[in-house]
């Protein structure tokens, strides 16, 4: 089969050289264009374009793809992962055996452009990634395949990607292979079970004390390494980045309101910042001031001594 692939992140590089290893010719790659980005503002090019042009494979990059960039390779089929464009309907229709995509959800559950994150930070159990044909509308094509994997208790939006990314790999180019020799049968989705996964938002970021220890424990994770879950001490003067932590039990004899820092205290992955929530303690493990280097909670408190009863505030 003649495959166009379409991908960007890092997350679709697996996929690209998963195709690349298959019995199918990829006659293309279509990535989103470089863009400027860090402080120095420095042109950078995707991991997808990158590892493209490794391989030795074509490479195009426009502004917004439409259905003459495809037109003039009859492709068989093409693949989605992570583009980051809504393909038209015309578009759709070209390849002969039509546009598939991964997607880093079992679905209808999480339709939308944050999976990862938003079913982690809804405390889900297990995950997945679904191929599917796509249509239109936004991830509600029938199913083609999919895998369950489960979602470990101290599991990171990092951790998840990366695994998603693999496993996603291989079973997409599986399904290819089948797609190639025979027609796979279709699984509609079930949209009385539908959940979307909003675009994660830079405020999401910034904590609520007055929520439980699990829920911001969950933040943390499902944030880690963008935008990291964020307070601020003295009064919004210095800005601190949480980047792990863990749920311990209130002490009930110290009474404090949310977010007051309570001294360091151990638990089973060693010492941590202890601060009241909701309900519940949180136990901050690796904490950063803005600017500065991660640093375990002690170390933290060396060069940033804080007093018991310091308040982290929500600016």
């Amino acid at each position: 089969m003649r495959i166009v692939f379409l991908g960007t992140p890092d997350f679709a590089v697996p996929s690209l050289e998963a195709l690349q290893k298959s019995s199918g010719e990829l006659v293309r790659v279509f990535c989103q264009p470089d863009r400027k980005s860090g402080r120095g503002r420095k042109l950078h090019i995707s991991p997808v374009k990158e590892t493209s042009n490794c391989l030795g494979l074509e490479v195009k990059q426009p502004e917004r793809i439409t259905s003459k960039d495809i037109s003039d390779l009859e492709p068989d089929l093409c693949v989605v992962v992570a583009y980051g464009q809504i393909l038209s309907k015309k578009f759709l229709g070209i390849p002969k055996k039509g546009t598939i995509n991964l997607h880093g959800s079992l679905l209808p559950r999480w339709r939308g452009a944050a999976p990862i994150q938003r079913a982690i930070l809804h405390g889900d159990k297990e995950t997945g990634v679904s191929i599917i044909r796509l249509i239109p509308e936004m991830d509600a094509g029938p199913i083609l395949a999919e895998k369950k994997i489960s979602i470990h208790e101290r599991e990171t939006a990092d951790s998840l990607y990366e695994r998603m990314s693999t496993i996603g790999a291989i079973l997409l180019k599986d399904t290819i292979e089948k797609i190639s020799s025979i027609e796979l049968k279709e699984k509609e989705q079930d949209e009385s079970k539908v959940t979307f996964a909003e675009k994660i938002h830079k405020d999401e970021a910034k904590i609520d004390w007055q929520k439980s220890a699990v829920d911001i424990e969950r933040k943390i994770r499902a944030f880690k390494s963008w935008p990291v879950a964020e307070s601020y001490l003295s009064e919004g003067k210095y800005r601190v980045r949480i980047w792990d932590a863990f749920v311990i039990e209130s002490e009930s004899k110290v009474l404090a309101r949310p977010g007051t820092f309570l001294g360091l205290a151990k638990c089973k992955l060693g010492v941590g910042l202890r601060v009241r929530t909701g309900k519940g303690d949180l136990l901050l493990l690796k904490v950063q001031l803005s600017g500065k280097k991660v640093l375990d909670a002690e170390d933290f408190l060396k060069g940033f001594p804080i007093v018991n009863g310091s308040i982290f505030v929500n600016i």
